[in-house]
């Protein structure tokens, strides 16, 4: 991906996008998330914490001479191309100058190429993961605050590896986030000497997954990874394979994790384990207790990447002094990274007062920021065990 635009792109991107620029009185971000289907449970506290964000900056009276900073919400269903397309179209037409979102990979890539791009549209993704997002040709147009699935599968196999398992049935979503994540850890875990048994694909929202089930059960392995949606298929495999014997210890990357899984589990998921982006930084302190005091849980996956991707929005737009995606897109890597002030969760107000007498800011937020190559995030991780029936953070990576 290209973060830079040609003059030609910048031109055209101008010409064929009806953005006000300079000083707004109102600005619009979209929430462009699943609010229903297999992620539903994580939307709340990501919405929240994006809108925390937008709450601050419109508390502090600074940006862009005052402007408001107004929410609106769409759903993408995670996992329906159809869905999130045309809430994406609605979210322009209803005049939002960003997009934070999509959420899961398949939608992301729809909502770029069909909406984002035709309309000169900066979308900044708290959660989409898909390596293959990384060399889609975005027009400078596409960020994440989440990292690669690339660097999810190498985590996992360090994991793997450091808790004496030496071979996993892997079974994943049927979709680019599924398929790409599987196929991360699958090479990552062979790497180190690991052995696969078996890679085989999962639909979501089947009521039975008898059949999935006794395939990776007949294929056999130390656990049985499982890189799907915790209110999806993935639950459903882990409810098959407790209720068969299949397997008693599940491995449980970023998209089954949260809240909902152990709970509809019940103590059967205990002593499984995973990981999910996240930091053990002062940023990541500070932004668990505002969300505390704001009344959701600041922990809950991809929280803390939804507050960063709604800031990282404003700061550009501050650093650029105008709302206008063709203008303040170039200006969010500048305010994502060194050099600059650093800025943590609560501190916009500051943030905002500097770009504005034209100083620099490194934006470190709830997650460590640090945007690379095309735009996306370093990434740390939390490792995670459940432990009497909750996730509990054992380790960061």
């Amino acid at each position: 991906m290209k973060k830079l635009l040609t003059a030609t792109a910048a031109i055209a991107l101008s010409a064929g996008t009806a953005f006000a620029a300079g000083h707004a009185k109102e600005v619009k971000l979209g929430v462009l998330i699943g609010f229903t289907g297999p992620i539903e449970s994580l939307t709340s506290a990501m919405a929240g914490a994006a809108e925390m964000a937008m709450d601050e900056v419109t508390a502090s009276g600074k940006l862009l001479d005052g402007a408001k900073v107004t929410s609106l919400r769409a759903d993408t269903g995670c996992i329906d191309n159809g869905l999130a397309t045309a809430n994406g179209e609605k979210l322009l037409a209803d005049g939002a100058n960003g997009i934070v979102g999509g959420d899961c990979s398949g939608v992301t890539g729809a909502i770029l190429q069909n909406v984002a791009i035709p309309n000169g549209m900066v979308m900044i993704s708290p959660s989409a993961t898909s390596p293959g997002l990384s060399s889609m040709e975005d027009n400078g147009l596409f960020f994440r605050t989440a990292p690669s699935d690339a660097r999810e599968g190498q985590v996992m196999a360090e994991m793997l590896k450091d808790r004496g398992i030496n071979s996993i049935a892997l079974t994943y979503t049927n979709n680019d986030y599924g398929k790409g994540l599987a196929d991360a850890i699958q090479s990552s875990f062979e790497a180190v000497g690991g052995e696969v048994t078996i890679v085989a694909a999962h639909e979501d929202g089947k009521g039975d997954y008898s059949a999935e089930v006794a395939a990776l059960a007949s294929a056999g392995g130390d656990i049985l990874v499982v890189a799907g949606y915790l209110d999806q298929g993935g639950l459903g495999i882990i409810q098959g394979a407790l209720d068969t014997g299949a397997f008693d210890t599940f491995g449980l990357p970023g998209g089954m994790i949260g809240d909902s899984l152990p709970t509809n589990v019940g103590p059967d998921l205990d002593g499984s384990f995973g990981q999910i982006a996240g930091s053990d930084s002062k940023g990541a302190e500070i932004f668990a207790g505002m969300a505390a005091e704001a009344g959701f849980d600041g922990t809950s996956a991809y929280a803390s990447e939804s507050y960063d991707a709604a800031a990282l929005f404003l700061l550009a737009m501050q650093a650029a002094g105008s709302m206008d995606p063709a203008e303040y897109g170039a200006k969010i890597m500048d305010v994502a990274n060194a050099p600059g002030e650093k800025i943590n969760p609560g501190e916009l107000d500051k943030a905002l007062e500097i770009l504005a007498n034209g100083g620099d800011v490194d934006y470190e937020g709830a997650t460590g920021v640090e945007l690379i190559g095309p735009g996306e995030s370093a990434g740390s991780y939390r490792e995670i065990e459940v432990q009497d029936g909750k996730n509990v953070t054992v380790k960061f990576r």
